[in-house]
């Protein structure tokens, strides 16, 4: 296991692209677009696509680990998603079930927690027991968080946390004066990680669909016109290049440092 901190694998990192430490970012979240168009185009039925899907996830993770990211946040199934083909529903509930077990090695080898985002139902038993416990095996790993987007929607999340700070007002613990921005996000499913810095989109589309829409309200967007299953370690270095460009300056006419 790597036993380096965060600020050294960075720096090391920052090195080897030539670019700034600082300029890193400390969260990644990715949109993983493309798996069945992916398949299609290869003459494979849909199911392969999200099989090759999973195996880029590993490497993804391992990539950001290496690099020093704190957290990556991968949009891996919306609410929304549920309209799909039933068997290709089906079979991506199997898939999860299977990785969130068969990447307990990785996860534990390279001191990541697993985090879920998103609400439980109606994930199906298997999937929700298997995760519960692929979580509370890596709860003490105090590496990178790997955020798994399941069964996620950001206006449902916004919802959700309107409603717990509704009912906590109503039960007398807070006032609506107390409301402010760090409030609502302490009642994100995110409560406590620091936002998104860049979000990834592969395949090419131009849109946010529904993700983490209070937390990337500064992020940086880096699109690529490749499919997910495509991604290498090497486009991820192209990124965070042309990220460490960026002038982010958060409203302000300077960019902060």
């Amino acid at each position: 296991m790597d036993t380096r901190s965060f600020e050294e694998k960075r720096v090391a990192y920052a090195d080897k692209l030539g670019i700034d430490a600082g300029a890193i970012p400390r969260h990644i979240a990715v949109i993983m677009d493309g798996n069945g168009r992916w398949a299609t185009d290869q003459g494979l039925p849909r199911f392969k696509g999200h099989e090759k899907g999973g195996e880029v996830v590993e490497s993804m993770a391992l990539y950001c680990v290496a690099s020093g990211i704190e957290y990556l946040t991968l949009y891996s199934f919306s609410m929304q998603n549920w309209v799909r083909p039933k068997e290709e529903v089906d079979f991506l509930m199997h898939l999860y079930a299977l990785y969130l077990e068969n990447m307990r090695p990785l996860l534990m080898d390279n001191n990541i927690q697993l985090k879920h985002v998103g609400r439980r139902e109606p994930l199906p038993a298997k999937v929700l027991d298997t995760m519960d416990e692929t979580i509370e095996l890596t709860s003490k790993n105090t590496g990178m968080v790997l955020g798994l987007a399941l069964n996620y929607a950001s206006r449902t999340e916004i919802v959700d946390a309107a409603r717990k700070l509704a009912q906590k007002a109503k039960d007398g613990e807070i006032t609506p004066d107390d409301i402010d921005e760090q409030m609502f996000s302490d009642h994100l499913y995110t409560a406590g990680w620091a936002d998104p810095d860049m979000v990834v989109r592969t395949s090419g589309e131009m849109r946010i669909s529904n993700y983490l829409l209070w937390q990337i309200s500064y992020a940086e967007f880096y699109v690529t016109n490749f499919y997910w299953p495509d991604l290498k370690p090497e486009h991820m270095d192209e990124a965070i290049q042309n990220f460490a460009k960026r002038n982010r300056r958060f409203g302000d006419v300077k960019a902060k440092k």
